[in-house]
């Protein structure tokens, strides 16, 4: 019996990747390691030092311990001060109505001062549960920021669907056991081929969760 929907944050309840990419792109670009927004957009879902070891490594470098803290507090600054972030439309009313009949959490890869930010200010009382890239040993693609979205809203992961727009997402909450519905924003469907469920656009998803109620 489904009593739980945990959500991904950027692209899903916020069109904000754009402001997260640029953020990366610059804090890389001021230790001379190029690259683009859709090099993050592939990787979208992963926290900070996912991130982080994935570009180095594509890099030929090695990060330092040191790094981790250094970048997370460069490409945080970055974000806070262009973010332009919106939420998707239909999204906050939606959420509303589903909080009267469901338990709802949020499972992001980004830090935590950003995401409650987000949430804050768009969706103040809505979630039960938020855990952000910060709150987890191991960032998604790994199950343990929807194991412990479950656990933290006392569900089994058989009780739960995961919204997510990501590959990396996808793959945290299929490895989690948790059904899992995809909405394509900023990488083409076809990339998102390992969810359950692959909607069409933000129209179709919030068509899917209104019948839920």
């Amino acid at each position: 019996m489904l009593k739980g929907l945990i959500f991904d944050v950027d692209g899903v309840l916020m069109d904000s990747m754009s402001y997260h990419a640029d953020a990366w792109v610059q804090a890389f670009r001021e230790v001379g390691i190029p690259i683009t927004n859709m090099d993050i957009y592939e990787i979208e879902g992963s926290n900070h030092k996912g991130v982080i070891d994935i570009i180095f490594h594509k890099a030929g470098l090695e990060p330092e311990t040191s790094d981790y803290e250094t970048f997370l507090k460069k490409k945080r600054e970055y974000f806070l001060l262009n973010n332009r972030a919106e939420p998707f439309k239909g999204m906050q009313a939606c959420l509303q109505a589903l909080k009267e009949k469901y338990k709802l959490a949020v499972a992001s890869g980004a830090d935590r001062i950003i995401v409650n930010t987000l949430m804050d200010r768009f969706y103040p009382g809505i979630f039960k549960i938020i855990v952000s890239g910060e709150d987890v040993t191991r960032g998604k693609p790994d199950p343990e920021p929807y194991l412990k979205a479950a656990s933290k809203l006392g569900l089994e992961p058989e009780e739960c669907i995961v919204i997510e727009n990501a590959p990396l997402g996808i793959k945290s909450a299929k490895m989690a056991g948790i059904y899992c519905v995809a909405v394509p924003t900023y990488l083409p469907k076809e990339k998102l081929i390992g969810a359950d469920m692959i909607l069409t656009d933000h129209a179709e998803l919030i068509a899917y969760l209104s019948r839920l109620l």
